[in-house]
């Protein structure tokens, strides 16, 4: 019989429980607020990070940014035009925060992904794409050994921005502003544990300042590279 890991597109009782699990925990919080939309599983914790870590964070992202990259070609140069920075997870600034992101969704640490940093200068952008993967893409082999399918998305807002640079989701129809300490996690699954498509989400350009995010995604098994 198949794995869950072999069938990224189709429901999943390991990713159904996987939700489960975590919309319980995290509608347990009382520092936890549901973003109410019918369609997709949305939440965000304000305040999450101080402003010292948001800081140290930004830094680490300025020090090793590099031009961001796709899994898939689209053939469009513009698709991603970000600045990105890969995090060592064991650094002391980094570990005590993808700890507490993985403790707050009450998933095992090794299931997450290494917490990736994002800068967005003016007009740049990340157009409307889906965390999940899809089983006929060319990267589908080397996901699935690195622990198969992504179930959830934290995404941590490191700074105020002066215009744009919102996350927007136009299938499930909200629009999040960037927020200084602001966590924002979403399920990129449906309660089957088959994928969202309602989850499509965009990082609109940013017309004035600098955005800076962290992102980290989960998988269904443990990841390893």
């Amino acid at each position: 019989m198949a794995t869950a890991v072999d069938n990224p597109d189709k429901p999943s009782k390991t990713r159904a429980d996987t939700g489960r699990q975590v919309v319980a925990r995290l509608e347990a919080n009382p520092g936890v607020t549901q973003v109410k939309v019918a369609n997709a599983q949305v939440y965000y914790h304000l305040d999450f990070l101080t402003d010292a870590e948001c800081a140290s964070l930004i830094a680490l992202i300025d020090r090793h940014r590099r031009p961001s990259t796709l899994l898939s070609e689209t053939g469009d140069p513009q698709f991603r035009t970000s600045e990105s920075c890969d995090m060592d997870r064991f650094s002391p600034l980094v570990q005590p925060i993808d700890e507490r992101i993985a403790g707050l969704l009450g998933i095992d640490p090794p299931y997450g992904e290494t917490m990736q940093g994002q800068r967005y200068a003016p007009g740049q952008q990340f157009r409307a794409h889906h965390d999940y993967f899809h089983e006929d893409q060319p990267y589908w082999p080397r996901m699935k050994a690195e622990g198969g399918q992504r179930t959830w998305t934290a995404m941590l807002y490191l700074n105020a921005v002066d215009e744009g640079g919102a996350t927007w989701f136009p299938q499930a129809g909200i629009r999040i502003p960037p927020r200084k300490r602001m966590l924002l996690a979403w399920n990129n699954m449906q309660p089957d544990g088959q994928p969202n498509p309602f989850t499509l989400h965009e990082g609109v350009a940013v017309t004035k300042g600098t955005k800076y995010v962290v992102t980290k995604w989960f998988r269904e098994q443990p990841w390893f590279r």
